[in-house]
């Protein structure tokens, strides 16, 4: 991996650690003001949690590009299927 791939990676990575964050810190303040005033966690549109539900998601999309399709699996991926066309 050069210094570029590496620096854009980890830029990459910096910024999703900082959504994680972020999400956890609203969904923390989300839950626990439902809990405490109300009792019970509402799943409305406007009381935010269907909002965190779509931020969720989101995020394990970006998890999953940035984890386990990474620039790693590409290249293994090309190199498997350039064996494949020359056995063929």
């Amino acid at each position: 991996m050069d210094y570029d791939s590496a620096y854009e990676r980890v830029t990459q990575l910096k910024k999703f650690y900082k959504s994680l964050l972020w999400f956890g810190i609203v969904a923390g303040i989300i839950f626990f003001d439902d809990v405490f005033e109300k009792g019970k966690i509402d799943f409305s549109l406007f009381n935010g949690s269907v909002i965190l539900v779509i931020w969720g998601i989101v995020l394990t999309v970006k998890a999953v590009k940035l984890f386990l399709l990474d620039t790693e699996w590409e290249r293994d991926t090309i190199e498997k299927e350039m064996r494949k066309s020359k056995r063929a």
